[in-house]
């Protein structure tokens, strides 16, 4: 149900030649499907390269220059990308977005000095590509998303996902809460996504936290979203999400302030149990982060999508996803670029990952 489309491709090392070849057919029912590939030595690689690969354009376009695997047995964490965007309202094109992250990825280094965070000398990492989604069915592209995750966490692999529209965590949600029940959630994004069904549809990006409520996905009383702003149809747009016991954090609270007090409240909410953190590029400003579906202005700064993301470490993170990323509108890449870093920070925050 995984796949990853890469061409085939060479390099000369010294007098020898690696040669990266796609694999064929199909793995056994209930696994995911992916096309494999190996380094020169057949050696199982789970970190990202060194100094000197960041220079070098070969290779497969994968999260960090990461090996990419079949399966996530054997792994800590995993990045997989949904390149779904059936279910967006207004700016389509996130179906693009798990290419284009990776891509920026590639300038990453392994360690951040920033928090001391050393996630590739703590966890067994790879790439898992991408959920062979049905572009043309979203329920049935749920399925095949709700139905690849639990293959990855029941693998006890912590999945960090590339959207993707935000309808993607709908399903994900449904994996996790299955395994871990009902789970706390940091969501930080410009948009509730509580609203009840539009044309008719219960299920698209802007549903995806109501239906989560409605399967009983979420621990509400550990329900934080921030960064939410906009115009809306209604003068108390935020009712249903503090109807549920949601904390909402509006983003004009957020101006010009450090977020580190904020984050400090909500580790305290938290309170150690399963957490799952959903992070929607659309929560900063477009003049950071303008390639996304539904843009607001007078959003978060990227130093405060910082300070969340670094505020959750050491918390009992089990998943986490970066949603609503559209390259079409991004013809710089910086939103790529940032999105790439924030997946980078998420993966520092995660559990058992050492700091020095």
């Amino acid at each position: 149900m995984l796949r990853l489309l890469m061409s085939s491709c060479a390099r000369g090392l010294g007098s020898r030649v690696a040669t990266w070849h796609p694999s064929v057919g199909l793995l056994c029912p209930g696994q995911p499907r992916i096309l494999q590939v190996s380094d020169a030595a057949g050696a199982r690689r789970h970190q990202s390269s060194s100094s000197e690969s960041l220079v070098q354009l070969v290779g497969i376009c994968s999260m960090m220059h990461l090996r990419l695997q079949s399966s996530p047995e054997g792994l800590d964490a995993a990045f997989i990308g949904v390149p779904l965007d059936t279910g967006t309202s207004n700016r389509p094109g996130a179906r693009f977005g798990p290419h284009r992250i990776r891509e920026e990825s590639g300038m990453l280094g392994a360690v951040n000095p920033s928090t001391g965070a050393l996630p590739f000398q703590s966890l067994k990492v790879a790439d898992l590509g991408n959920v062979n989604v049905n572009l043309y069915n979203l329920q049935d592209s749920c399925r095949l998303i709700r139905e690849v995750y639990q293959n990855v966490l029941e693998a006890g692999c912590i999945p960090l996902t590339l959207g993707g529209d935000h309808t993607i965590t709908y399903p994900i949600l449904q994996a996790v809460a299955k395994k871990h029940g009902p789970v706390g959630l940091v969501h930080v994004g410009a948009h509730t996504n509580t609203a009840d069904k539009t044309l008719g549809e219960k299920v698209y990006h802007r549903t995806a936290f109501r239906r989560s409520v409605d399967d009983g996905l979420l621990d509400c009383k550990r329900v934080v979203q921030i960064g939410i702003r906009g115009s809306s149809v209604t003068l108390d747009p935020y009712r249903y999400s503090r109807s549920q016991g949601f904390r909402v954090v509006l983003a004009e609270d957020c101006w010009m302030k450090s977020l580190v007090p904020l984050m400090a409240e909500i580790r305290q909410q938290m309170e150690g149990k399963p957490l799952y953190i959903s992070f929607g590029i659309d929560a900063l400003d477009p003049a950071y982060a303008p390639g996304t579906g539904a843009p607001e202005v007078a959003g978060l700064t990227p130093s405060q999508a910082l300070e969340i993301i670094r505020g959750c470490q050491g918390l009992n993170v089990v998943g986490c996803d970066l949603v609503e990323v559209s390259p079409p509108y991004d013809l710089s890449g910086n939103t790529a670029l940032l999105a790439a870093n924030l997946m980078f920070e998420m993966l520092c925050a995660l559990p058992k990952v050492t700091t020095v």
